[in-house]
């Protein structure tokens, strides 16, 4: 990890969650330390629900979309702990099914870098659908950090697994 991601004392890092880690109770159950910064975008790239989760239904993903795409995709930006990031890296299938990927986002207040997930290219699958309660977690994390109306009115229209 390089120290443009880390918080300036070295015992955290800067965080961007784009799917159901936006959800601050989701995030927190899973490091308790987790604080957050703000919203954020990365322009560039779009959201998909093509990573395929240990239950066989669809996760989310950054799909790269290059410079001059006017996609972009919005989220939070969480300072964790260093302590903690062994953990949420096992949580988030670090390897197996994501890869570890140093973005750089742009806030209120400027851009910074930070740590993120992206799908390794072997667990994509376009005809994924999420799950309600996956869905359901992604969406509240948007309305409780205030993303942009018209983002969340896009993942209200995602399409979910049939229960």
């Amino acid at each position: 990890m390089t120290p443009r991601v880390l918080a300036k004392d070295g015992t955290a890092y800067r965080y961007f969650a784009y799917g159901s880690n936006m959800s601050s109770a989701r995030l927190r159950q899973r490091t308790p330390s987790a604080r957050a910064l703000g919203i954020a975008r990365l322009p560039g790239h779009a959201l998909r629900w093509h990573k395929l989760g240990r239950d066989g239904t669809g996760k989310c993903d950054i799909a790269r979309c290059g410079e001059s795409a006017n996609e972009v995709v919005w989220g939070v930006l969480y300072e964790i702990a260093m302590a903690e990031k062994e953990l949420l890296d096992r949580i988030e299938g670090l390897g197996i099914g994501y890869s570890e990927a140093q973005i750089r986002v742009k806030t209120a207040t400027g851009s910074v870098w930070a740590l993120t997930y992206q799908a390794k290219p072997e667990r994509i699958d376009a005809a994924l659908k999420p799950l309600p309660d996956y869905k359901a977690h992604v969406l509240g994390g948007a309305v409780e950090h205030g993303l942009p109306a018209h983002y969340v009115a896009a993942l209200r229209q995602v399409a979910v697994v049939s229960e």
